[in-house]
């Protein structure tokens, strides 16, 4: 029976260590690239929040106007959300 030597044993665990960590680099690229996807659906998500906030909060104040136009929470309000109508 042949005894390996210290030198084999230690050059297998450091090939070991090299595809390991080889994997592990591709691992971490894949997870960067994820990571930037969904920071930029959290930003669009962010903003629409945000938008839409301000939307609602101009659309609660009261629109000056002709006496009799009512509040301006009606169409009109919703034009200015979703930006002007087009038939």
């Amino acid at each position: 029976m042949q005894v390996p030597s210290v030198m084999g044993l230690l050059e297998a665990r450091e090939s070991a260590a090299r595809v390991r960590v080889e994997e592990l680099r591709a691992e971490t690229d894949r997870v960067r690239a994820e990571l930037a996807e969904a920071e930029v659906v959290l930003e669009r998500r962010v903003v629409a929040l945000a938008e839409l906030a301000e939307a609602l909060v101009a659309g609660a104040v009261p629109q000056e106007g002709p006496a009799g136009t009512g509040s301006g929470r009606g169409e009109g309000a919703r034009g200015r959300v979703g930006g002007p109508r087009v038939a």
